[in-house]
């Protein structure tokens, strides 16, 4: 039951972007397409898999007073696997992506979980956490692909949908509206199905 939690935390009750508020960065930067939000979200899921594991299973042997230069030793590693990957197979998201592959090295979502679980946990807790909070920051950023594409450009995966749409969508204050729209629906679900827990936690 615990190890099904630490997966399932991820998606809603503790998803990294809609409800820890972390992430925010790749997700406004890189969300104006499903094609490229689904790149980043893929990437980021495999970084959080991967150093969450690896985290776990030398927890012991990693000393306190430098644990996060190892942890972000670690997590480039893996970044540095993606961005190699990425550039050889997928070339055209890597374009696309340009640092912010890099950049998921200091992704807090991932140092964040780190720090707070996979240096604590065992490592199949660890990497079912790493494993839930990648789908949860794959499908929100995934759902504001696809709502900043189609009423942003027009388009869904590169086909034309409609003319004229809102050019405002893909830029910065589209992406601010779209991920507070989804907060609140978030919210709003969290309370209506899940207000007793909810209100016991909080007191």
């Amino acid at each position: 039951m615990n190890l099904k939690k630490d997966f399932l935390k991820g998606i809603l009750e503790e998803n990294p972007v809609l409800v820890l508020v972390i992430g925010l960065c790749p997700i406004l930067a890189v969300s104006t397409s499903l094609i490229n939000s689904l790149g980043m979200g893929i990437a980021t899921t495999f970084v959080l898999i991967c150093s969450n594991f690896l985290i776990s299973l030398f927890k012991k042997y990693i000393p306190d007073e430098i644990r996060i230069p190892v942890f972000i030793i670690i997590i480039s590693t893996f970044v540095t696997i993606t961005d190699y990957i990425m550039s050889a197979f997928f070339p055209s998201i890597h374009k696309a992506l340009g640092v912010f592959i890099p950049l998921i090295v200091v992704n807090c979502i991932i140092l964040g979980r780190a720090e707070a679980f996979a240096s604590k946990k065992s490592v199949l807790s660890s990497t079912l956490d790493g494993l839930g909070m990648g789908f949860g920051f794959t499908f929100v950023i995934c759902i504001l692909g696809i709502i900043r594409e189609v009423l942003g450009n027009g388009t869904f995966l590169g086909m034309n949908l409609f003319s004229n749409p809102a050019l405002f969508m893909i830029l910065p204050p589209g992406g601010f509206i779209s991920i507070g729209i989804l907060m609140a629906l978030n919210n709003w679900w969290r309370l209506k199905y899940h207000r007793g827990e909810i209100l016991s936690t909080k007191y």
